[in-house]
């Protein structure tokens, strides 16, 4: 059902498989820590409530203040209990876009067990100390860009935009950068019931499906990023879940493992070095 289409269909539903996906048993949650002893002391804590504060239009419109307030304090007490209870994770900006999901659709009890499972598995890689993992990931892009479309993915070596422009869209699910709900939780479904690497195959069927517009736009870097990193909000969803799952069967990630390698190989030598990749995480023109 979750990779079928329309997916899961209502949230009643994704609080039955939700759990079911991640190998979570909902008849063994731990309790809560009490708020004050998650907070004291913790050296997330600051960075956490900065983004939570910011995130405001990840609530649902119209909800009324003292709800959606009490909705980010319990986003806070998630993110820094899963935190603390694995100290080989290290918090992101964009992480919280991710655990509001899973709380507006589950409730923060089941929404604490679901994340730290998706941390411990599917988000781990972007939840090391440094972004290494990250960029790998992102290194597969290009390749499976190349396999479908060889004229859009030499248009966009020769603008030499790199993979940043797809940054936020992997690290947060796509859940900073789509408007609508119904879409985020819709690709969420997909993507809890697939392989981890699914996200960035979906990426890449969003610039497939751009083909005109990119091959239409100057081929600069500036001109190219800032086309790819304005997501369009009325993408034909399902046809592109379907391509996304086609493609990671046709150029499963261990075919495409070599060209991600010299792929990174290439970035090394190129212009825009690891720093300005780190930078870029950092300074992402995201309303936090």
């Amino acid at each position: 059902m979750a990779i079928s289409e329309g997916g899961l269909l209502t949230d009643e539903i994704r609080r039955k498989v939700w759990p079911k996906l991640l190998s979570v048993n909902t008849d063994d949650l731990p309790p809560l820590p009490a708020r004050k002893e998650l907070r004291e002391d913790n050296k997330d804590y600051q960075q956490v409530l900065l983004d939570v504060r910011r995130s405001l239009r990840r609530f649902p419109p119209g909800m009324p203040d003292d709800q959606r307030e009490g909705l980010q304090e319990e986003l806070i007490d998630i993110i820094l209990h899963v935190l603390q209870r694995n100290p080989q994770l290290h918090y992101y900006q964009g992480y919280h876009d991710i655990v509001v999901t899973f709380l507006l659709v589950v409730g923060d009890r089941l929404a604490t067990a679901l994340v730290e499972k998706l941390s411990t598995h599917h988000l781990r890689d972007f939840m090391d100390s440094t972004m290494d993992n990250t960029k790998h990931i992102l290194n597969y892009l290009m390749p499976i860009i190349d396999q479908v479309n060889p004229e859009v993915h030499d248009f966009m070596q020769s603008a030499e935009v790199g993979t940043i422009f797809a940054l936020s869209w992997l690290i947060t699910w796509f859940g900073h950068v789509l408007s609508d709900f119904r879409h985020v939780v819709r690709l969420y479904d997909f993507f809890l019931a697939c392989h981890p690497l699914m996200p960035i195959y979906f990426a890449a069927v969003i610039v497939l499906h751009r083909e005109q517009e990119v091959l239409d736009c100057e081929c600069d870097m500036a001109s190219v990023h800032h086309l790819l990193s304005q997501i369009p909000q009325d993408l034909p969803y399902e046809s592109l879940i379907s391509k996304a799952g086609d493609l990671f069967v046709q150029f499963p990630p261990s075919e495409l493992a070599k060209e991600a390698a010299q792929a990174a190989q290439a970035e090394r030598t190129a212009a825009s070095t690891f720093k300005d990749f780190e930078l870029a995480s950092v300074q992402l023109p995201w309303p936090w």
